[in-house]
């Protein structure tokens, strides 16, 4: 019988190792430029989460200027601690400006948090529907009848040519139902297609444009042609 031994990702031992390294640079940072106890602690806690926070807005919203403003902050503040760890800086009498970023990026860090967390990327409910007017038909003309003959017919007089029968006008068909759009969309839904037409240099589609705004396709349909 085979044994079933615990296979170790490399990837993931690599992780691990630089995460660790770039945590304990981080604290060693922090308590040179005096913050001790817990809160040397707490700073690489911070960095990390801020970075992860933009990394999975990047990957669940698609590329965009805020995701990224954050991104680059945070991995500038982890990868700033790794290089200033290195002897670049004299830690035990660490410079003001130091000083002053360390004092200064907790509320930076709450800053980018909040900015992600409740930014306008979120979905904009969808509009109720409009009520489907009922199909109109135009009532069939009804048909003649020749009046009768009160007197009989003669036998010398011609045959009668039929009638033919009048056939009904065809229905008229019903009107297309008009999508009403609410203005507060049609401006969301122009900002998206300009901040697409800025990353790609191309106008956006109807199905991109309704799976950024998560609408049904009917209405995707007419604020497309409204953004035309």
């Amino acid at each position: 019988m085979a044994r079933t031994g615990l296979r170790v990702d490399a990837v993931l031992v690599q992780a691990v190792i630089a995460g660790a390294l770039s945590f304990a640079h981080l604290h060693d940072l922090a308590a040179a430029a005096g913050q001790d106890g817990w809160k040397a602690w707490a700073y690489p806690i911070s960095v990390d989460l801020l970075l992860v926070a933009a990394w999975r807005r990047l990957r669940s919203d698609g590329p965009s200027r805020l995701a990224w403003c954050w991104f680059l902050i945070a991995l500038f503040a982890s990868l700033g601690a790794n290089v200033a760890t290195a002897g670049f800086l004299d830690l035990k009498h660490p410079p003001a400006w130091l000083r002053f970023g360390i004092a200064g990026w907790p509320a930076l860090a709450f800053l980018g948090g909040t900015l992600l967390a409740h930014s306008a990327g979120d979905r904009v409910p969808d509009p109720p529907a409009p009520a489907t007017p009922a199909t109109q038909r135009t009532p069939a003309t009804p048909v003649s009848e020749p009046a009768p003959n009160s007197e009989p017919a003669s036998a010398t007089a011609p045959e009668e040519t039929p009638a033919l029968p009048v056939s009904a006008p065809a229905p008229t068909p019903a009107p297309t139902p008009t999508v009403a759009v609410p203005a507060a969309l049609v401006d969301h839904a122009r900002k998206v297609a300009d901040d697409h037409h800025t990353r790609t240099g191309t106008r956006i589609d109807t199905e991109t444009l309704r799976a950024r705004l998560g609408v049904p396709s009917h209405l995707a349909d007419a604020i497309a042609a409204q953004l035309a």
